[in-house]
């Protein structure tokens, strides 16, 4: 969303949720037992209050926080139909991919330490054994209902749900059925595009979440970057395939590094793979901009811009640290961006999802505050000095 007259700012989606109501989602995806009636009420509950305290915080674009996913990736397993759950073996080909392959290699004494960023041991693997279908439809209606009936009691310029790509599901779902890589990414977005459409006909803004298109580079440490880019063209070409004819203005793409707390040293450049984002049809597109590792990625658009139209979503507040952001500083990284594509074509935005990436709920909404007072004093030092 573009406007005229002033910085809007919005966020990447994933905010806190109670502890109980995170066990309960939790119970729903393992198939354990749960209250049904009590999640349902606590679900709207809580979207209802989450709602509010974004608007509260003064953001101009607002979610539903994923309060009714297990998390960024993995709730798609309760939406898709077409894969069973193996017990996983060592030898099982390929391996379980690992977002920070590059750096274990790089750090093997961090990664092995106690603070050392560690995964989950894998203990299942989710195999595609049977053509996928999208088996969501309630889910998604339920989602949206919950949301729009919390946006009842607030004015918000841009609301938007978020849903996961074909690239990013692919690292998970490992394919025993179609006969090729490309069959299997589009078979995915196929299923995928359901949900897409979905959020879309319910009249908000769909955003894309795509972490496999620069995290993708980590898990695979033996390709060079003209082979990665190759690797990823083809899961542009798939998720393109299933936004066709959803309106472009519709689409907001979120790309990330995968958001691990960790040295991030190997995360590939930002100017490797600019082009390749905007490839993608949509009509903003929100990447990571403030944490040590991107702040100064800035500068590749001194010669390269969005496309036409298209607004820019700096991460201008960040989740790798829970150190509170300065509005002046949030003001003086968005002036930077709005003096390279023009003050009309930047909104303000989050690294990442905040919900459980900070150390409280208390600093992740002091932060989405901040990012919502620096967007306002950005703006008026960008509109006060005239045209730019």
């Amino acid at each position: 969303m573009t406007d005229t007259t002033r910085i809007l700012a919005t966020h990447a989606g994933c905010l806190p949720r109670s502890e109980e109501l995170g066990q309960m989602v939790q119970a729903r995806a393992d198939g354990r037992p749960y209250d049904s009636a009590a999640l349902a009420e606590r679900l709207r509950r809580e979207v209802a209050e989450v709602v509010r305290q974004q608007a509260a915080c003064g953001l101009d674009g607002v979610c539903d926080g994923e309060l009714g996913k297990t998390n960024f990736t993995t709730y798609v397993r309760e939406r898709l139909a077409g894969f069973e759950m193996r017990p996983y073996k060592a030898e099982m080909s390929p391996a379980p991919l690992n977002i920070a392959a590059r750096e274990i290699r790089r750090f093997p004494g961090y990664f092995a330490s106690d603070r050392g960023w560690v995964s989950i041991p894998v203990r299942a693997q989710a195999i595609c054994a049977a053509p996928l279908r999208y088996v969501g439809h309630a889910a998604v209606a339920t989602d949206i209902a919950n949301f729009r009936a919390a946006l009842a009691s607030v004015s918000v310029a841009e609301p938007f749900m978020s849903a996961n790509t074909p690239g990013t599901i692919e690292h998970w779902l490992h394919n025993d059925h179609y006969p090729s890589a490309e069959a299997f990414l589009y078979a995915i977005a196929e299923a995928m595009r359901e949900e897409y459409k979905a959020i879309v006909d319910a009249g908000f803004l769909l955003q894309i979440d795509d972490p496999d298109l620069p995290d993708g580079w980590q898990m695979y440490p033996e390709m060079s970057i003209e082979q990665y880019r190759k690797y990823a063209e083809l899961r542009i070409e798939a998720l393109n395939h299933a936004l066709r004819d959803i309106p472009r203005e519709k689409v907001r793409l979120h790309v990330c590094w995968g958001s691990f707390h960790g040295p991030h040293q190997s995360d590939i450049p930002l100017g490797d793979i600019i082009d390749l984002i905007f490839k993608v049809r949509a009509s903003s597109y929100s990447i990571e901009a403030s944490n040590p590792c991107h702040e100064h990625e800035w500068q590749i658009f001194e010669n390269v811009k969005p496309p036409e139209r298209a607004v820019l979503i700096p991460g201008v507040v960040g989740h790798c640290t829970d150190f509170i952001e300065h509005p002046d500083l949030v003001a003086e990284r968005l002036i930077r961006y709005a003096d390279l594509v023009g003050r009309d074509k930047v909104m303000a935005g989050t690294d990442c999802g905040l919900g459980h990436r900070v150390g409280h709920a208390e600093i992740a909404w002091a932060k989405l505050a901040t990012l919502a007072e620096g967007a306002r004093r950005a703006t008026e030092r960008l509109w006060g000095r005239g045209r730019t």
